[in-house]
């Protein structure tokens, strides 16, 4: 069964700190792009940030470069998202999912694999 699994939400002060965890069981993890993507109550599912299945492109939406940084551990499947500086407006559901595809030239998740989110609010 493929699964995905996040963790690492909660609540924080504007300013503050997480990392969010996902981890993946029931397919071959680095034969996939992977990534983070988004969705706050009346907006659009918005990608946050990728890494492509050699692991070796990174991606991050304008929103978030900067601030939060990507990484995946192959051997234990599991990818990771330091969020840094967080912003009332990084408040969302966040989901890991796969991506198409994850390059220099464009990305695009594709949610044929994804988890069932976690929740990071962000305080005024």
């Amino acid at each position: 069964e493929v699964k995905f699994v996040e963790s690492g939400g909660g609540l924080v002060q504007t300013g503050g700190s997480l990392r969010l965890s996902c981890k993946a069981s029931g397919f071959t993890f680095d034969d996939y792009a992977i990534g983070w993507v988004r969705q706050a109550p009346g907006k659009e599912r918005e990608g946050v940030s990728c890494i492509s299945h050699s692991r070796d492109t990174t991606y991050y939406a304008p929103s978030v470069k900067g601030r939060f940084t990507i990484s995946s551990d192959n051997a234990k499947n599991i990818m990771y998202l330091q969020m840094n500086s967080l912003k009332p407006e990084d408040t969302a559901l966040y989901y890991c999912t796969t991506y198409d595809y994850c390059s220099a030239y464009g990305t695009r998740y594709d949610m044929d694999y994804w988890g069932k989110g976690t929740l990071v609010s962000v305080s005024s």
